[in-house]
């Protein structure tokens, strides 16, 4: 790898009371803001029937409306190279405070916008640029976050600050869950699709509009301080020095993200649809066995990057995911003749897809800090969305020829993970 250092500016302490601020900030807003990322997806159905012609075939309206929600996929690349570039030059915390701002704002337009009853094609347009503003805010919200969290904090406790931030991520998903059952169970459909729809997209707003202003009370990071002061911030554009110098880390790192999107992709969004239609359990039963899975798999993580520190990155990986495969396989080809097995089988699974709050970890010390946001925000955004947006189109064909395709494909993934774990104890025991 191409930096063993992390937190060179950091001597060796124990944690702080400034240190814990500053995770807990970085983590709500993380929360608050991945909430307002996927808080779409829940309302898909209902916001496909206002924004689109009441005459248009339902698959294509669907088609549609889930192709705005993979607008904001898409624009995460460009989203998380701009922002990472000036990050790199301007500073972490500049970057860190406005990725948020961008989500909220959207996402309280979102509440507000005008139908297609009301002012035509204007109203899916107008969706799908909030859509794509969302984009190229988590696109620099993510990897900015980690490069936050591990610069402040002693290079002994970087696994576990980025294990806690990716936990606060996670929980983000959560909270768009609850809050998605608690507007349905609150209110009958024809109030739904009246004007509740619209609580949730006001309430991530206003939430994210307030982790802002929280957002102001953290500091500059000390590692881009010292570069600052030492006047050794890149002096090219950094992107050009990640790609020339710093291939073998773009390369780690993208694998790293593949592994940690397919573990949340496909055993956490698309599983619930998956334990609906293909062993019949009811909508509510699997929406609270997914909550119980998420709340293990935040668990997992801080476990995971606490354990990094510890035992280093390789064991985590190699460890974590044979643990997965042996957890999804048996979750996948037991619960359909064990129904009554379905909670214990989900949580035990969600808690190892937790191991990937250690890809955070790998990532940083990948790459030098003066191109750290560059390489850390290219390598993720890119490689999520080449998987994140293709795993469930290729989940979805196994499964055509395979009801046990999800367990397949989650099973190649932990073989990468055990892979990549070995990998990074050959280089541990090289340095």
């Amino acid at each position: 790898m191409s930096s063993v250092s992390t937190n060179a500016a950091q001597p060796s302490r124990p944690l702080t009371r400034n240190d814990y601020k500053t995770l807990s900030l970085s983590a709500l807003g993380g929360a608050l803001e991945f909430y307002d990322f996927i808080i779409f997806v829940f309302f898909a159905a209902v916001v496909g029937k206002l924004f689109f012609p009441v005459d248009m075939p339902e698959w294509l309206r669907l088609m549609q409306t889930f192709g705005i929600f993979a607008a904001g996929y898409l624009a995460r690349p460009l989203g998380g190279i701009v922002m990472a570039h000036f990050g790199d030059l301007l500073g972490r915390k500049k970057m860190f405070t406005l990725s948020i701002f961008l989500m909220a704002v959207p996402t309280l337009i979102m509440g507000l916008l005008p139908t297609y009853a009301q002012i035509g094609i204007w109203a899916p347009l107008l969706l799908l640029l909030m859509r794509v503003i969302q984009g190229a805010a988590i696109g620099g919200e993510v990897p900015g976050a980690w490069v936050f969290v591990s610069e402040h904090v002693p290079a002994r406790n970087v696994g576990y600050a980025c294990g806690t931030l990716t936990s606060g991520l996670t929980a983000g998903i959560l909270l768009g869950s609850l809050v998605a059952t608690w507007i349905n169970s609150l209110y009958t459909p024809a109030e739904v699709s009246d004007y509740a729809w619209r609580i949730p997209f006001l309430l991530g707003g206003v939430f994210g509009l307030m982790s802002v202003y929280l957002r102001r009370w953290l500091h500059e990071t000390p590692v881009f301080a010292e570069l600052q002061l030492r006047k050794a911030l890149a002096e090219e554009v950094p992107l050009k020095a990640v790609l020339r110098d710093h291939r073998g880390a773009v390369v780690l790192s993208m694998a790293l993200t593949w592994l940690l999107s397919a573990g949340v992709v496909v055993v956490i969004l698309m599983t619930p649809t998956l334990l609906q239609t293909t062993y019949g359990f009811a909508p509510a039963v699997t929406l609270k066995a997914n909550s119980l899975a998420i709340v293990l798999l935040s668990l997992g993580c801080i476990g995971a990057g606490a354990l990094a520190d510890r035992f280093g990155a390789g064991l985590v990986f190699l460890f974590g995911s044979l643990g997965l495969l042996v957890s999804s396989w048996t979750f996948y080809h037991t619960v359909g003749a064990h129904p009554d097995w379905l909670y214990p089988l989900y949580a035990i699974t969600g808690l190892f897809v937790g191991t990937i709050g250690a890809v955070p970890f790998v990532m940083v010390k990948a790459f030098p800090p003066v191109v750290r946001f560059s390489g850390l925000s290219f390598s993720y955004n890119l490689a999520y969305a080449i998987f994140g947006g293709l795993t469930p189109m290729i989940v979805t064909l196994m499964l055509k020829a395979n009801p046990m395709g999800p367990a397949w494909y989650v099973a190649g993934l932990c073989v990468l993970g055990m892979v990549i774990g070995v990998y990074l104890l050959k280089i541990r025991q090289a340095c």
